[in-house]
């Protein structure tokens, strides 16, 4: 009987994580930017809908009183488009986020540790 070989793993897929290591970190800096940005212009106005509807009540597009959340994100794409600061604010606020928290956590990294000296 023959030897048998080890399996071939250079074609078997690879799950999304372990080809998120393989990228560089400018590539996964510019990934996470890009889904914080996308988080920020989809994700979040349908949370202001849904928490808005909760608590204001149904939201009104015109004669329409009881427009949904794609008639927010129309109303939405359109203040992006007027350049409404407001709008723009709410879509670039989770991108916002990830760089004040990746430059805090640098700020840390770059404390003196107690204890090595």
């Amino acid at each position: 009987m023959a030897a048998a070989l080890p399996p071939d793993d250079t074609h078997a897929p690879r799950g999304p994580l372990a080809r998120l290591r393989e990228l560089s970190g400018a590539q996964r800096a510019l990934l996470l930017y890009a889904l914080a940005l996308l988080v920020g212009v989809l994700i979040v106005p349908l949370l202001v809908w849904v928490v808005g509807n909760r608590v204001l009540g149904p939201y009104t597009q015109g004669q329409n009183t009881h427009a949904g959340a794609l008639a927010l994100l129309q109303d939405f794409f359109v203040g992006l488009a007027h350049g409404s600061a407001v709008f723009w604010a709410v879509a670039l606020g989770p991108l916002l986020i990830v760089l004040l928290l990746q430059l805090f956590l640098r700020g840390l990294r770059a404390l003196p540790r107690e204890g090595h000296g």
